[in-house]
């Protein structure tokens, strides 16, 4: 997964017309840490996806641009446009991120 320090790469990145994947995350967050026990078994699985992530505290006007209130989220971005939002409160399990994943792409 491939971070994303600016707002520039952030805008080119997401401007793809194939599907995009950005996990949103921050340092001190517990269930952020959780994620990442799981995530690699689902990159792994969807490894035909361009997958990226963003720590909110870095990049936080996109954050709130994109109405990333709780993390971890996961957004799912196509010709610069926000097509599914993977909020926190259902991004607990690896089968929440997964049926997720399976209903938007």
């Amino acid at each position: 997964m491939e971070a994303i320090h600016t707002t520039d790469k952030f805008n080119e990145t997401i401007a793809s017309d194939r599907p995009v994947i950005v996990k949103f995350e921050a340092d001190w967050c517990p269930d952020c840490r959780r994620m990442e026990m799981f995530i690699g078994d689902i990159l792994e699985e969807y490894n035909g996806y361009d997958w990226y992530n963003v720590n909110r505290d870095e990049l936080p006007e996109i954050a709130e641009k994109y109405e990333v209130m709780g993390i971890p989220s996961i957004l799912i971005f196509k010709d610069g446009n926000k097509k599914a939002h993977l909020h926190s409160a259902n991004a607990k399990t690896p089968e929440e991120v997964e049926e997720f994943l399976q209903a938007s792409l």
